[in-house]
């Protein structure tokens, strides 16, 4: 069952409780700071009624439409329908709203396609998270995650003798209808357009923290839940031909403050089990069902950046220029590489028991620490071919408004390759994805959306075959005979031994 873009922001009118620093956010989809984001997601949505989109975006079951980010895969062409689908949304968002419907979407499925692992611990919850799949997708749920402890919470000094609240968000109740929490979890992109929140735990639990091993979904606008957000960058767009990326695809950062809140039993899904609170996104396709996902819009943002930068050539007058046509080339390499390894966690997938099957794994965590190391580097190169051009711009678009300054600016700005105004629109998109506070979000999330480098690799060696290097290693080692070595030594100790003698 699907929804359209109208019902989805109907739905948002749910007394949700966000706060930018001191203000109370009363209506998303009108405030200043995220109607237009909201009217982003919407079109997501209404997309998949349209002709060209309908297929990507859906799948039938049982006469049934639903959207294909709850398609649990069993063949490679079930992967492809994913992978679509996820396209599809990067492409109408330009790879801008990092946390869309689909990002969650994979962690529900895949937990929906292995969720006996649930039952392993002393609670028993894999009926809880059967319960859950069905609803999400039925209920076309958008669903948004946060997963990390505030910084500083582990710190010694929160134990023992503490005196004030416990910042990182625990149980801190428990009753016969469901658990109770308090606390915080970093950190909730896109929550304030989500119907709820995924609460988990994607790093490891140190022994004695077992009240903060729950995971759980619950309701945005749940009691005592609040979100606050980061400065929403689409409030300070001075227009939509100023900033055209921060007015429209700016998906907000939310930090999740609870107050004791209410998790009925039914919507938990791990309780008091540190080692299981991580361990369902790694043994189970969740992880890499989501994180697939970030490659596929990786790739539609560096398509952007990239077609950006031969614009800028081409207005410039430099793309023929033998040094800049180098730069471009290796832009489109790192792009052919990007796309590669999308392709690759598909080629190369997994079967799994039951029939299911799932994106490479390691191949997806390569990808994602491609990208995490070369998104500085493509911002830099797109940078260095821009120049000074950015710069030379005038302060606003409203230099149209007045007759005067209109005049002088179209006969004076304009050049054979483009009017003055087509110019003033590239390079004001270049310097929302370059150089504003947008920019600088997108830079920073590019980076450290799974956390520091350190951790990329560490899911990289773990998913490794180090068994194939072995074999390979192995095979060379023992293409020659280490006995002839130890046969030659035996014959030349036999010659040796009658000049010993003498």
């Amino acid at each position: 069952m699907i929804k359209t873009g109208k019902e989805y922001l109907e739905g948002l009118r749910d007394g949700r409780v966000i706060y930018i620093g001191g203000e109370r956010v009363d209506d998303v989809t009108t405030h200043p700071g995220f109607r237009n984001g909201a009217r982003s997601y919407a079109r997501i949505y209404d997309a998949r009624f349209e002709p060209e989109t309908r297929d990507a975006l859906t799948y039938e079951e049982d006469g049934e439409r639903f959207a294909a980010y709850y398609l649990r895969p069993r063949s490679r062409a079930d992967l492809e329908h994913r992978t679509r689908c996820a396209t599809a949304i990067a492409d109408l968002t330009y790879g801008m709203m990092g946390r869309s419907p689909d990002f969650i979407g994979g962690y529900i499925t895949g937990i929906g396609m292995q969720p006996e692992i649930f039952d392993s611990g002393a609670c028993k919850f894999a009926d809880n998270v059967r319960a859950y799949y069905e609803h999400a997708r039925r209920a076309d749920l958008f669903v948004s995650h946060a997963v990390t402890p505030p910084p500083g919470s582990r710190d010694a000094r929160y134990g023992g003798g503490r005196t004030t609240r416990q910042p990182a968000l625990t149980v801190v109740d428990e009753t016969d209808s469901g658990l109770v929490i308090s606390g915080m979890k970093m950190l909730a992109t896109s929550a304030a357009y989500s119907d709820e929140v995924w609460i988990g735990n994607l790093l490891p639990l140190a022994p004695g923290h077992e009240g903060e091993a729950i995971t759980a979904c619950i309701p945005c606008n749940a009691p005592g839940l609040s979100l606050w957000s980061r400065k929403p960058f689409e409030r300070y767009s001075v227009s939509e031909f100023d900033n055209p990326l921060a007015y429209r695809y700016d998906e907000s950062d939310c930090i999740v403050v609870c107050d004791r809140v209410h998790v009925p039993w039914e919507r938990v899904f791990v309780h008091n089990e540190g080692e299981l609170s991580r361990e369902i996104y790694l043994k189970t396709p969740a992880h890499t069902l989501s994180n697939h996902q970030s490659s596929v819009r990786y790739r539609a943002k560096i398509r952007l950046l990239i077609a950006l930068a031969r614009r800028i050539t081409k207005l410039a007058g430099t793309d023929r220029i033998p040094a800049v046509q180098d730069e471009l080339g290796h832009l489109a390499a790192l792009y052919g590489q990007v796309s590669a390894m999308v392709d690759g966690q598909i080629q190369g997938h997994e079967e799994l028991p039951g029939g299911w099957v799932n994106y490479n794994r390691h191949y997806m965590y390569a990808a994602i620490y491609f990208a995490t190391q070369q998104y500085d580097h493509i911002c830099a190169k797109v940078r260095e071919l821009l120049g000074g051009g950015v710069l030379q711009m005038p302060a606003d678009v409203s230099v149209m408004d007045n007759p005067d300054t209109r005049a002088t600016f179209e006969e004076l700005w304009d050049m054979s390759s483009a009017s003055a105004l087509d110019r003033y629109k590239v390079m004001k998109l270049a310097w929302d994805i370059l150089g504003t506070d947008f920019a600088g979000r997108h830079t920073q999330y590019e980076r450290f959306y799974m956390g520091p480098a350190f951790v990329v690799r560490i899911h990289n060696a773990r998913e490794c075959r180090w068994a194939q290097f072995d074999e390979t290693l192995d095979g060379l080692l023992d293409s020659y005979d280490t006995g002839e070595v130890l046969n030659r030594g035996q014959e030349m100790d036999k010659l040796a031994a009658p000049a010993a003698a003498e």
